[in-house]
């Protein structure tokens, strides 16, 4: 198996399980040249979904796919991985890859003692909408984890598919994945206490999205643009310290768990608004005091 582009086209690829995930990478990989030719679900309806955009994807029966291709994608659940690859017969030289962000490769170990390639391939990008999906993932980072020459393939396909490449070390997917949502569902919990606020005043959810969601877009650009640290907005970052006093007089009215969930994410941000040089040592104590109730 190689990665260059003669040969990286003419590797049979094969999906089992055709959710959203696998179906948006199936469809992604059409999109750029490559050659998608089986897919196997439990649920087979899902599966004709997915082949019916790709010409010459045929559905088959899972084992058929592992028997068929040379790079097979199990796209199932997480808690299926493991007993999705020890149910098939695999042959020396095919490749399986998983694209679960958490689970360990080793996951797929059946495969390996059979003389399969094994590795990881998780797109970091939401999969809610597979075409939506196809849209979105230029761009996004793909973390690989594979030994050679899969591991070449695997890049080669990342970029073909115009994504960055992020190479794990073994044992490193929880971390990995913890980290990955403080960015994607841990911002709906900020938006559901900022939300619950907004509601103090009898505004709805609808409205608190509407006005809040412009602000966080306008927070990552300057994330993107300027890195964390100087692209942190709000009172911290200016060292005003009487508005955070507001907001602890305020919020301090609300239920216990209200300035509790506060005080936890504004002193994180006091340590970024030193890096950025904003606030000293004395602000920075200050700070603290007065979101402690202390002060």
């Amino acid at each position: 198996m190689s990665g260059n582009g003669e040969a990286l086209t003419s590797i049979r690829i094969g999906f089992i399980g055709a959710g959203r995930l696998g179906s948006a990478l199936a469809w992604s990989f059409k999109e750029r040249g490559l050659k998608v030719t089986a897919v196997g679900s439990l649920i087979k309806a899902d599966a004709e979904r997915l082949a019916e955009k790709i010409p010459g994807c045929a559905v088959v029966a899972m084992q058929e796919v592992a028997d068929t291709t040379d790079l097979v994608f199990v796209t199932t659940p997480d808690e299926a991985i493991g007993a999705t690859a020890s149910a098939l017969r695999w042959r020396p030289g095919v490749a399986a890859v998983h694209c679960s962000g958490v689970t360990e490769v080793s996951a797929l170990s059946s495969a390996a003692q059979a003389g399969a390639q094994i590795g990881g391939f998780h797109p970091m990008q939401t999969f809610g909408d597979p075409m939506a999906a196809v849209r979105s993932l230029p761009g996004c980072t793909i973390t690989i984890e594979a030994d050679e020459p899969l591991l070449s393939t695997l890049v080669a396909i990342t970029e073909r598919l115009e994504c960055r490449v992020n190479r794990l070390p073994p044992g490193m997917r929880g971390s990995y994945h913890a980290a990955a949502g403080y960015t994607s569902q841990f911002i709906n919990a900020l938006f559901s206490e900022a939300t619950r606020i907004w509601q103090s005043w009898g505004a709805t959810e609808e409205e608190a999205v509407r006005a809040l969601l412009p602000l966080a877009k306008g927070t990552l650009s300057s994330i993107e643009s300027a890195g964390i640290v100087n692209g942190m907005p709000g009172p911290v970052s200016r060292g005003d310290v009487g508005s955070i006093e507001k907001h602890v007089a305020s919020l301090s009215k609300m239920p216990l768990d209200v300035m509790e969930f506060y005080r936890v994410v504004c002193d994180r941000t006091i340590d970024i608004g030193r890096k950025r040089g904003a606030i000293d040592d004395e602000k920075a104590k200050r700070l603290r005091g007065i979101i402690a109730g202390k002060d």
